[in-house]
């Protein structure tokens, strides 16, 4: 038998598998809603997964010390990017959030969502566990957290903020601080709701009205989530057949190809394609959780599990949206919704957590 190269057994195969799994279902989907053409989503999608893919492999031979060295001058360069977004960004949809970059529109406040995390996590792992408990563990991660939530919610951009939010509350947690803590954050955010919602934009106080009522006006503020409804709900256990599907390709579904992509799966695909897509997605957060768990320092640990968690984040939402259990606010699902930034971040996030993988793997070789 021909010994395999040591260079080939380093490459994560299975981890290749999930993620190409995941995103080539969602090349056919995007296939489908182009109207059986490759051209324009499913082909520029595909190039993106390879390039990216390349790119988190890369990342994933990093020390891991590396991404804690720079934490927070990563931090700082994205936060520099989302104030030029507020002074050069072009507006799309109605929001702010984009930098022409010529190849690609990049979506700084997508990065955000991992350099909060590398930050934090940078913060708590230098900081001495006896000060987990006091004010000084608290005051420099809000203001971690609160400068990007700010500038994000200029563009204006609801669900980004809240997923930078997030992922900051969850190092956060992970890294010691009083449970009780969060509880009274819970408890003040509920008790101020009156006057958070007062603040947000009118279309964004129609979403959060639309989600408690969706048939109230089912052809205004609600379509979208009533045609989501009807597509998902269409399609049954088995769905009606690729290429089939009528919600998408009659252009009643709003966004079939980024924010409401599942809905469009689900009417071809049906329950079927649903349970297959949720079991590529658990073996992805499953293969983080454990490489959260195995890490050999603080700094790992809070990393992979901030990320674990974005990851999670983009998908809870996105599905919740789709299906009326959240208001509607611009998540799209990780490796299948068309978009380069978010697939960035994903890879990105995948990179990371695999360089910590790597770090483990070399120290317990060194103890055996």
């Amino acid at each position: 038998m021909i010994p395999v190269p040591p260079a080939i057994q380093r490459i994560p195969w299975k981890l290749i598998a999930i993620l190409a799994g995941i995103t080539g279902f969602g090349l056919l989907v995007l296939y489908s809603a182009a109207g059986g053409n490759w051209s324009p989503w499913a082909l520029q999608q595909g190039v993106r997964f390879v390039v990216f893919l390349s790119v988190a492999l890369i990342i994933g031979r990093f020390p891991i010390r590396i991404f804690e060295d720079f934490a927070y001058i990563g931090y700082i360069g994205v936060l520099v990017l989302l104030v030029a977004v507020e002074l050069l960004g072009f507006v799309g949809g109605g929001s702010q959030r984009w930098l022409n970059l010529g190849f690609m529109n990049l979506q700084p406040s997508e990065l955000m969502k991992v350099a909060i995390v590398l930050a934090l996590a940078r913060f708590y792992a230098q900081l001495p566990p006896g000060n987990t408990r006091t004010w000084t563990a608290l005051w420099p991660a809000l203001v971690l957290i609160g400068l990007p939530a700010a500038l994000v919610m200029l563009q204006p951009d609801l669900g980004t903020a809240l997923a930078i939010c997030a992922g900051g509350v969850i190092v956060m947690f992970v890294g010691g601080l009083p449970f009780w803590w969060f509880g009274s954050a819970a408890a003040a955010g509920a008790a101020a709701l009156p006057v958070l919602f007062s603040m947000l934009h009118d279309y964004q106080q129609k979403r959060v009205l639309i989600f408690l009522d969706p048939e109230s006006d089912p052809l205004g503020a609600g379509y979208h989530i009533s045609q989501s409804k009807i597509a998902i709900g269409s399609g049954g256990i088995g769905g009606k057949g690729f290429l089939n599907g009528s919600q998408s390709h009659l252009d009643y579904l709003p966004e079939g190809h980024t924010d409401f992509i599942f809905a469009t799966m689900a009417e071809e695909w049906g329950l079927i394609g649903g349970l297959a897509l949720l079991l590529g997605f658990f073996l992805l957060l499953r293969w983080s959780t454990r490489v959260a768990l195995k890490a050999r320092t603080r700094f790992g640990q809070l990393t992979a599990t901030g990320l674990t968690m974005t990851i999670f984040f983009y998908i809870a939402i996105n599905l919740a949206m789709v299906m009326g259990l959240a208001p509607v606010v611009g998540i799209p699902l990780p490796l299948f919704s068309y978009g380069g930034s978010s697939m960035l971040t994903i890879m990105t996030c995948v990179g990371i957590v695999l360089a910590i993988e790597n770090d483990s793997k070399k120290q317990s070789s060194r103890l055996s």
